[in-house]
C-alpha cells in the first residue's frame, strides 16, 4: 500500500459514524449489509449513510453491489488488510515478539458480542 492511499484509508476512518459503518461492515462479513440496515442500526438518515458509504468506498476500504432495489455494502478486506501490512511493515526493530500479539489471529477473530443479520 501506498503512503497516499493509507492517508485516505485514515482520513475516512477518522470520522466518528464511517468508523461506526465499517466494524458493522467487518462483523457482517462477506455478505455486508443493506444501507437501509446500516442506516438503522448506526442511527443515522438514510442520506448520512450514503455519504459515509460514498467516502469509505472512494477510500478503498468499502465495494458494493446493487441486489434488486437495495444496496449491499461489504468490508474490502484484502485492503484492510492493507492498512494493518502498512502500519506494521516496519514493526518491532528486528524483534517479532513485540508484534505477534498484534497480528496472531486470536487477536483478530474473536467474535464480537454484536450479532449483527
Amino acid at each position: 500500500m501506498q503512503e497516499r492511499q493509507a492517508l485516505a484509508a485514515f482520513a475516512a476512518l477518522s470520522q466518528e459514524t464511517r468508523l461506526r459503518i465499517l466494524r458493522m461492515l467487518v462483523i457482517a462479513g462477506p455478505d455486508g449489509l443493506a444501507a437501509g440496515r446500516i442506516a438503522d442500526k448506526a442511527e443515522v438518515s438514510p442520506s448520512n449513510v450514503s455519504f459515509h458509504l460514498k467516502e469509505l468506498e472512494h477510500a478503498g476500504l468499502t465495494r458494493s453491489r446493487r441486489d434488486s432495489r437495495s444496496m449491499i455494502h461489504r468490508a474490502d478486506f484484502e485492503a484492510l488488510g492493507g492498512v494493518i501490512r502498512f502500519l506494521m511493515e516496519d514493526c518491532c526493530a528486528g524483534h517479532p515478539e513485540i508484534c505477534t500479539p498484534v497480528v496472531s489471529a486470536a487477536a483478530c477473530c474473536t467474535p464480537s458480542k454484536e450479532i449483527v443479520q
